[in-house]
């Protein structure tokens, strides 16, 4: 039986993306398309399972140069990648599933069908944040410290009384404003970055819990909001060019002494 073949409109249609991002993954070196006597593509079975990998490592984070090491790593293991995303994935359902029950309840309260409580609404208030979060950094977060310890932390967040919920939120304005101050002095080691990573760390307590801390995770964490450009841009623009870069390095010499 002759195998399928499709043109690039086709392949775009079937898959749900547009033509330029079909070429713009044939330019990157992820699609290798074979070309009739007259230069048009075209695209076989390989080609479509590749596609397909390629938009689920893309739905999983990855950007386009991370996919093509990823492809062409021998070694690469597809299967553990899709496991630890699908996981993302169902985290995520959960607490969309308990955020969609919100909405409907306030939808309801608002068309006088029922009376929504404050607690009610409170609840509903941290399910989005915890698939916020889920959303953008999960598939990271667990890649780095695994499911188990996320799971906890987001189980953690969902049981906080309003006052601890505050309390955190409050802690996390006060580190910001709290690196502004020790950053201003230039010393990662003097009393106000000191006072900063303590600062910090009762904050990473409250939602990690007090067991899951220790300082090796947290100089790993520091470490990462230095590669990760999302939180250099959070703590540059709360705090000033190479705030990130400095709340590392006090965090890093603060745990080397407590390790």
């Amino acid at each position: 039986m002759e195998e399928t073949a499709y043109t690039v409109g086709q392949l775009a249609k079937l898959a749900g993306v547009t033509v330029r991002a079909l070429h713009h993954y044939e330019d990157e070196g992820l699609l290798h398309p074979t070309r009739t006597a007259n230069g048009y593509r075209r695209y076989g079975a390989d080609d479509v399972a590749r596609l397909q990998q390629i938009l689920l490592l893309r739905s999983c984070g990855l950007a386009l140069g991370d996919i093509r090491a990823a492809l062409a790593d021998p070694t690469f293991n597809f299967h553990d990648a899709l496991t630890g995303h699908l996981v993302t994935l169902r985290a995520q359902q959960k607490e969309l599933e308990t955020l969609v029950g919100t909405v409907e309840k306030t939808i309801a309260s608002l068309e006088g069908r029922c009376t929504m409580t404050d607690a009610e609404r409170f609840e509903g208030m941290k399910a989005r944040v915890i698939a916020e979060n889920e959303a953008a950094y999960g598939a990271e977060v667990r890649a780095a410290y695994g499911d188990a310890a996320v799971d906890a932390a987001n189980e953690r967040m969902a049981a906080l009384t309003e006052e601890e919920w505050n309390d955190a939120e409050a802690l996390g304005a006060a580190i910001l404003e709290q690196l502004k101050a020790a950053r201003s002095t230039g010393d990662a080691e003097g009393a106000e970055a000191c006072e900063l990573c303590a600062m910090h760390a009762r904050w990473l307590q409250m939602h990690w819990g007090a067991g899951a801390y220790s300082p090796e995770a947290h100089t790993a964490l520091a470490e990462g909001y230095v590669a990760d450009p999302r939180f250099t841009a959070y703590y540059d623009n709360a705090a000033g060019e190479g705030a990130t870069a400095f709340l590392r390095d006090a965090l890093v010499a603060w745990c080397a002494e407590r390790a």
